[in-house]
């Protein structure tokens, strides 16, 4: 059980990751002490969206490719619309997020971000919440969805939307001080 000062954790983003989304969780998980990266599929910058328009780019400390589960205690995924619906299809961010939830490690993710934990298997029989709009998506998976600003799964960590992120911040902290949790695989 790793205090959150000695955590390693991962943040998986490309092009168009909902900026708060990203930003807030990097810089408060950084402020409490915890090592943080962002992988991103090229391994180069990716722009954010804020608002209504594109918002600012986020320096990759990896490429997707050279990203390892067992290097992290935590992954986080922010939302956005673009974000996940661009990684869903990226064969990598799902082994990834696999093998994530296959070693008992923390998987996080915020608003439309469970599209890929959808993608990747893990969302049957779990307690989820969502942004609003992919509700069905993740009911149909076979989640029971949930109206709350944080619902954890034995490890896997969901939010709503940018309101909930003080919450979600909270509950990674909180998860990767408990450790590894025991889960069935993706």
């Amino acid at each position: 059980m790793p205090a959150i000062t000695d955590a390693k954790i991962l943040i998986l983003a490309t092009h168009g990751f909902e900026q708060s989304e990203l930003m807030k969780p990097l810089e408060d998980l950084k402020a409490k002490g915890a090592t943080v990266h962002v992988a991103s599929p090229s391994g180069d910058a990716v722009k954010g969206w804020d608002g209504d328009d594109w918002g600012d780019s986020v320096a990759s400390d990896l490429k997707l490719s050279d990203a390892k589960a067992d290097d992290y205690h935590a992954l986080v995924l922010p939302g956005g619309q673009i974000n996940p619906d661009l990684l869903r299809v990226e064969p990598e961010a799902i082994s990834l997020i696999q093998a994530f939830v296959k070693s008992g490690k923390i998987v996080a993710a915020v608003c439309h971000a469970p599209w890929l934990l959808i993608e990747a298997g893990v969302a049957q029989g779990r307690d989820m919440t969502c942004y609003k709009s992919i509700r069905t998506d993740l009911k149909n998976a076979g989640a029971n969805v949930k109206d709350e600003s944080v619902v954890v799964s034995n490890g896997i960590i969901t939010s709503r939307n940018p309101d909930d992120l003080d919450d979600f911040v909270a509950k990674i902290v909180e998860e990767v001080e408990e450790g590894r949790h025991a889960r069935p695989a993706a």
